[in-house]
């Protein structure tokens, strides 16, 4: 009797064990003419953040465990997005030479990652030229999209061997894009038509009428959704600023925390908060009110943890320092070499598009200052691979001022002392190589020679 429990007892073992296990989905692929050294696996609001090391051969394996839901991976080259859910195993495999064509999942479950790559695919086709497609006029452009919405479907019925779960919540998906095309249609038309006067039409949104902004299951399910979410209460939170003549970053988390639903309200107030709190002006104001509203306990603590470094980071106390940069006559330059006076530093790179928009204002605020108590530093965070890019640009911009390159770009020791991790920033430093703005305004705006002359530089 006795060896009979016994028996019963290890196969109940093993039975939950196998229960378990279904909870699980296995990750694996082979990468071709790949230099990587690890894939990453994230999904939305990265509570999955994986990091699956390359062997040799080009492939990789981990498992995690699963609930539907769509994850992007990403070797350092190439991005994508998948699938999974309980009991799959995708594989993902390409050739990192010609990534676009030769891309295939397969395994358990691997249909919906193929619908995904081929549905990105035809949207991109049907929509044709994003310029030619937000110049539409407003009946047009309608008609188009709701043709790119019909064809998404017609493609996803097209998929029979996708489960029903998947189908439900990309066919909801599908329509939120939708909602989402017409949502930034005004804007974008403005934009590309150089039109800032247009306005739609009252009856072009009528399809919002009775929309629910707190719906926790769509929110969690669907990009698209979310963005419809977030920008429902930023356009609250701008009325808001209006009225109470509040900061808008202020007015956009006292909206998001009168939201009913607390899983949409502590994502919502994360996901501004992670990144905002470092270029409020109001810190402490900012962190007081995600604090009284946030209740998940793992967002709080890194936001804790940014918040109280932060705190280095306060007018008057010293800068994070950087140390022999390369600069571009050759030399070294230390931060300690420039005390004496003040020092407006601008952190960029070649690749970025809004730093580079902002070199001809920065020229003109340097040849305005020229042999005034300030220097101008430019410290760049291409690459070193890319000097030679560096230096080109330097030459063709004919760039001015004191120009570096820092060690190891975002990994730089004074580029991870401010938390950087937007470009372009601007820092504005005193003579003693304290912080007088660590979010100091940018040449192109007005407050910048406002601050400047404030100092009597």
């Amino acid at each position: 009797m006795k060896r009979f429990i016994l028996v019963v007892s290890i196969l109940s073992i093993l039975s939950c064990k196998n229960k378990a296990d279904n909870n699980y989905a296995v990750i694996s692929g082979k990468i071709l003419n790949n230099n990587a050294q690890e894939i990453s696996i994230w999904n939305r609001n990265r509570s999955i953040n994986l990091k699956i090391k390359i062997d040799s051969l080009g492939t990789f394996k981990d498992t995690l465990r699963a609930e539907p839901q769509t994850l992007s991976f990403y070797d350092g080259k190439n991005y994508n997005r998948f699938y999974i859910e309980p009991n799959s195993h995708v594989q993902i495999n390409y050739n990192a030479d010609d990534f676009k064509n030769t891309l295939e999942f397969s395994g358990a479950g691997s249909a919906a990652s193929n619908y995904l790559s081929l549905k990105e695919q035809r949207a991109a086709e049907l929509m044709g030229s994003r310029v030619e497609f937000f110049s539409l006029n407003e009946l047009s452009y309608k008609s188009k999209s709701r043709g790119i919405k019909t064809a998404m479907l017609t493609l996803l019925d097209s998929f029979s061997n996708v489960s029903e779960l998947f189908k439900e919540m990309e066919g909801k998906d599908i329509h939120y894009e939708y909602l989402n095309n017409l949502n930034s249609y005004e804007r974008t038309h403005q934009y590309y038509t150089k039109n800032p006067d247009f306005k739609v039409s009252e009856e072009f949104l009528s399809e919002f009428n009775g929309l629910n902004y707190t719906n926790e299951v769509d929110f969690k399910q669907s990009v698209n959704y979310k963005a419809l979410v977030q920008n429902y209460f930023r356009n609250i939170a701008s009325e808001k600023a209006i009225k109470d003549s509040l900061d808008r970053s202020i007015a956009y988390l006292k909206v998001i925390s009168d939201i009913p639903n607390q899983v949409i309200k502590n994502e919502l107030l994360f996901d501004e908060v992670v990144f905002g709190i470092k270029y409020v002006n109001d810190v402490e104001s900012y962190y007081n009110i995600f604090r009284n509203n946030s209740t998940d306990e793992e967002n709080n603590n890194k936001i804790e943890e940014i918040y109280n470094n932060l705190k280095h980071l306060a007018k008057g106390n010293p800068s994070p320092e950087f140390i022999g940069y390369q600069n571009y006559d050759g030399s070294t330059t230390s931060l300690s070499d420039l005390k004496g006076k003040y020092v407006y530093i601008d952190v960029w790179a070649t690749w970025c598009g809004p730093c580079k928009a902002e070199i001809p204002f920065l020229k003109r605020v340097e040849s305005s200052y020229h042999d005034k108590n300030i220097h101008f530093v430019s410290i760049s965070v291409d690459k070193l691979t890319d000097k030679d890019k560096w230096i080109k640009m330097i030459e063709e911009k004919e760039l001015t001022g004191i120009q570096l390159l820092a060690d190891k770009d975002f990994e730089s020791d004074f580029v991870k002392g401010y938390m950087i991790n937007g470009i372009p920033q601007f820092i504005l430093l005193d003579p003693n190589g304290n912080i007088v703005d660590r979010n100091a305004p940018r040449p192109s705006n007005t407050k910048l020679i406002e601050l400047l002359d404030e100092l009597n530089i």
